[in-house]
């Protein structure tokens, strides 16, 4: 008997794809903006989200958080001690987020403060520079976080994330002067993987960009609603 391949990615990416779409519907009858917040592990997606809704909470904005790890409910609890609604997603293993496991934690959201309520969702992915790219989860816009640490070579060692990303923003720039990260190669490497996304240079823990990327966020939220 000839072996058989069977692909099983097909109906997974299709059920998720028509499950965007539905989250996708429900977010524009709200005027839910949603933000896919992505990056490896230790990049600052919690600290870049907190010092990001600090600053659109002077625009009047009012934010909530679905946060995705493997385990445990620490940056759940770190959002709710800020006064942001927070949901905790623990996906037991898997290595990205689904639309399923989204649309859960946005019941769960509706039925706490009303989706009506939330300006702005900040969906922070977990930890991972490839799987997550190929589940849309009804976001209006992906982000990507690369903190100095990680090193200049990121982009050319997983194009796929940094081409997907509708912003790049490059955080811990004050430790900068502690390691080698060439900037230039950096942007060499962005000009030919993604020239449109715009990037932006932050410190999130100092503040340091943060008023540029929060003004542009807002742009990118005002420009959605009308």
């Amino acid at each position: 008997m000839a072996e058989r391949t069977v692909d099983i990615s097909s109906p997974i990416l299709s059920r998720n794809e028509r499950l965007a779409a539905e989250l996708r519907e429900r977010f524009a009858r709200t005027h839910t903006f949603v933000v896919n917040v992505l990056s490896s592990p230790g990049s600052g997606k919690t600290s870049t989200i907190l010092a990001t809704d600090a600053l659109l909470r002077e625009y009047g904005l009012r934010s909530a958080v679905i946060e995705g790890d493997i385990a445990s409910d620490v940056d759940a609890i770190t959002m709710k001690e800020a006064g942001i609604p927070a949901v905790q997603i623990n996906t037991g293993g898997l290595c990205h987020l689904e639309g399923n496991m989204i649309s859960q934690a946005v019941d769960a959201l509706d039925e706490g403060v009303g989706l009506a309520n939330i300006d702005v969702i900040f969906i922070e992915n977990v930890g991972n520079l490839v799987c997550p790219v190929d589940f849309d989860l009804g976001e209006n816009l992906c982000v990507m976080i690369l903190s100095v640490p990680e090193g200049d070579d990121k982009p050319v060692k997983y194009p796929g994330i940094f081409q997907h990303a509708g912003a790049v923003l490059l955080n811990k720039i004050d430790v900068a002067p502690a390691f080698d990260f060439d900037r230039d190669a950096y942007n060499a490497t962005l000009d030919d993987l993604n020239p449109q996304a715009p990037r932006f240079e932050v410190s999130a823990t100092k503040g340091t960009g943060m008023d540029a990327w929060a003004a542009w966020l807002r742009e990118q939220i005002a420009a959605v609603r009308a």
